[in-house]
């Protein structure tokens, strides 16, 4: 390579070049570059650090109503169930009354 003093825009073959891409080491003019985050690079450059990225960024955040419905169905199903356990326990003489009127009775 050429010292930057005797190099050409790589561009524009009439001009002198003003620096060199350090993504690319091409040298530049002055009109062909640009500086970004602190160096300066070429348009070309600066266009392929500037893109975006093809791959979405994976967002599970749609997961988390469906997920908290399904805890919400579990912890609503565990307070029945054990609800239905325990009025199975109680004895049916109870339920018909006839045990209430003994305890209430004495």
């Amino acid at each position: 390579m050429f010292p930057l003093v005797q190099a050409r825009c790589q561009l524009h073959a009439e001009r002198e070049a003003a620096a060199r891409c350090p993504a690319c080491r091409q040298s530049y003019c002055r009109e062909c570059i640009t500086e970004h985050d602190g160096r300066v690079v070429c348009a070309s450059c600066l266009r392929k650090l500037t893109q975006k990225s093809e791959h979405p960024v994976r967002n599970f955040r749609w997961l988390w109503r469906p997920v908290h419905l399904m805890i919400g169905l579990s912890i609503s199903w565990f307070v029945f169930y054990s609800l239905g356990r325990v009025l199975l326990r109680i004895p049916s003489e109870w339920h018909e009354g006839t045990k209430a009127q003994e305890t209430l009775s004495h």
